[in-house]
């Protein structure tokens, strides 16, 4: 009896945290992203933007990679929840096959841009080694996603996709972790911000982890347990 009446609400609390996911992602992926494609960094930073006002300052290659960053970023984080969904997988596989590469493309891009915007981060030297590791793991996650699906190992395909994911949402919990922070600050930014290299993405793939672990946890115990 109890076990009945714990899977509905299981299964309640999993359909939220997917929508809220899925809401937040796509929220995120269209915002962020838009401000750079429509105005130059210049632009942005005549507008008193902290980030824009940084990149206005440095080399051209530096606000092409943000830009870059941004879009590609943006496309990943849009497209990721398609990928995530048991319903897509099932009912239109060809979808999220085709999903799933365009995905890994603006993945590519959106990492090797962030990795050389590690090099002159608005956080400094903690930017460049949180940031340049995220962007290195993000791609490292993406690329061995593609090499066991590649093998025919979907399991593990979908393990490394689920990381992967992980650490595409920083674009999310990084704004998430501002809106607590700047005001903990007095309203200064740079120091909220010089907290985000670490928290944008490391408590995402902590989770992760914690949801792998239990997923294997539950295939490994014997029906009838």
């Amino acid at each position: 009896m109890t076990c009945m009446t714990n899977a509905p609400a299981g299964s309640r609390a999993r359909t939220v945290g997917i929508a809220w996911l899925a809401l937040s992602a796509l929220a995120i992926a269209v915002f962020a992203p838009l401000r750079y494609l429509l105005n130059s960094v210049p632009d942005l930073a005549a507008t008193g933007e902290e980030v824009a006002t940084h990149y206005a300052a440095q080399p051209a290659w530096a606000q092409a990679a943000l830009v870059l960053h941004a879009g590609a970023g943006g496309l990943a984080l849009l497209l990721s929840p398609v990928q995530l969904s048991a319903r897509v997988r099932a009912r239109v596989p060809r979808v999220h096959r085709v999903v799933g590469r365009t995905a890994l493309v603006a993945i590519g891009v959106g990492g090797v841009a962030g990795l050389v915007l590690s090099t002159v981060s608005l956080a400094g030297p903690l930017g460049t080694a949180g940031f340049g590791t995220l962007a290195v793991l993000w791609l490292s996650c993406a690329a061995l996603g593609l090499r066991s699906i590649l093998r025919g190992d979907v399991a593990a395909h979908r393990r490394w996709m689920i990381r992967t994911f992980a650490l595409t949402y920083a674009g999310v919990t990084l704004r998430l972790w501002l809106i607590v922070l700047i005001p903990l600050m007095d309203g200064d930014f740079l120091q909220a911000y010089l907290f985000t290299p670490v928290l944008s993405w490391v408590p995402n793939l902590v989770v992760a982890e914690v949801v792998l672990r239990r997923s294997r946890a539950v295939s490994a115990t014997p029906v009838g347990a």
